[in-house]
């Protein structure tokens, strides 16, 4: 008897709990999304009212009318839903799917911040019951997530402040949410150029080998590759690391390497670049001396010529082709900008390395590369 009346006691709860359940469902407003407008985007209003459904199923908070079923009745009634973003259309197509709430909106481009309005329509009081306007930086790979925010936002659902920073913050630091590969200015490339030589490095250049010189124009054809790194990226601009390696003269008969190790700031919207560091170069270096008409001499020749008597000339290291290869450091100053042409981008760049006394050297290089900018 005590295990029939404990049957039945627990048939009833179930049936209540099932009841319970059921009401709580019914009790969820019907909710339609059509179109949501576009400008700016590849992606199209079918797409963005798509991706505005998905979003508002996870919130959980209304029964939402499937897609299908959506574009079932619009063509069973020879409807368009094309271009159906106003009030009164919105409200008219709610009617005729039968809900009792219908959503709207927009999201649009606007140079560098993406705007999301999002609106609520009761179709049977024809108003406009919530509207949600929100500002994000221009990151289009993340517009699912703008959608998303909004929503949550418009039905005061908590967000993460976190993602909600780096979208909506313009000089955060960088993160794979607000500075994605495809929005940055990448350069990595060929470069190739004329550097210059002035002063005395110019008169060396231009001497006869066996006076040291390397019998050849102080202006020389210069090639060789740009690697970069990029370490900091705040709003539009971006601070990197540039490593060039290069290889002049070639033009000359001659085989001269170098390279530079940059820090640079770049500009990703309009491509202007400021860098500086360190340039070391390859070149053959020899001991000597200017004797009292001011010509070169190596310092052997005076041992040489005077074995009894010491040098009166101060001994000085310079650029020489009878001497040994040596390593000599310079630090370059450089700037310069990026032209496009579609995906094409053209790096120009003018570049300084002041010497001793008026021995400069200076050029200009270019580059070009396809960029993943979208």
């Amino acid at each position: 008897m005590k295990s029939l009346l404990t049957f039945i006691i627990a048939s009833l709860l179930l049936v209540s709990v099932q009841l319970c359940s059921a009401q709580g469902n019914s009790n969820k407003a019907s909710i339609a999304v059509l179109d949501i407008d576009v400008k700016g985007f590849t992606i199209d209003p079918v797409q963005m009212g798509d991706i505005t459904r998905v979003e508002l199923s996870k919130i959980g908070k209304f029964e939402l009318m499937d897609k299908y079923d959506v574009e079932y009745l619009v063509e069973k009634n020879d409807l368009s839903i094309a271009g159906c973003y106003g009030k009164l259309c919105l409200v008219e197509i709610g009617k005729i799917l039968k809900v009792d709430k219908i959503i709207g909106g927009s999201v649009e481009l606007y140079q560098d911040m993406v705007v999301v309005t999002i609106r609520q329509i009761d179709v049977g009081t024809s108003e406009i019951e919530k509207t949600q306007v929100m500002e994000f930086l221009n990151i289009r790979n993340q517009v699912q997530t703008m959608v998303g925010m909004t929503l949550q936002t418009m039905y005061d659902i908590a967000v993460d402040e976190n993602v909600m920073t780096k979208l909506t913050k313009k000089f955060d630091y960088e993160s794979s949410v607000n500075t994605p590969q495809s929005d940055r200015l990448a350069l990595n490339g060929p470069r190739m150029g004329l550097t210059m030589f002035s002063g005395t490095a110019a008169e060396i250049l231009k001497s006869k080998e066996v006076e040291g010189g390397l019998d050849m124009r102080p202006q020389m054809f210069h090639f060789g590759y740009q690697f970069e790194v990029k370490y900091l990226n705040q709003g539009d601009f971006q601070a990197l690391f540039e490593f060039i390696p290069i290889i002049s003269g070639l033009d000359q008969g001659k085989f001269i390497p170098s390279f530079s190790l940059l820090n640079g700031l770049r500009h990703n919207r309009f491509g202007w670049e400021f860098a500086f560091g360190p340039n070391i170069a390859l070149t053959k270096v020899a001991d000597g001396y200017y004797d009292e008409s001011g010509d070169w001499h190596l310092e052997n020749e005076w041992f040489r010529d005077n074995p009894d008597t010491s040098n009166p000339f101060p001994i000085e290291e310079r650029m020489d082709s009878r001497g040994d290869h040596k390593l000599v450091s310079g630090f370059l100053f450089g700037i310069g900008k990026t032209f496009r042409s579609g995906r094409l981008n053209i790096p120009v760049n003018v570049f300084f390395i002041p010497g001793k006394d008026d021995s400069h050297r200076f050029g200009i290089s270019m580059g070009y590369n396809v960029s993943n900018y979208k």
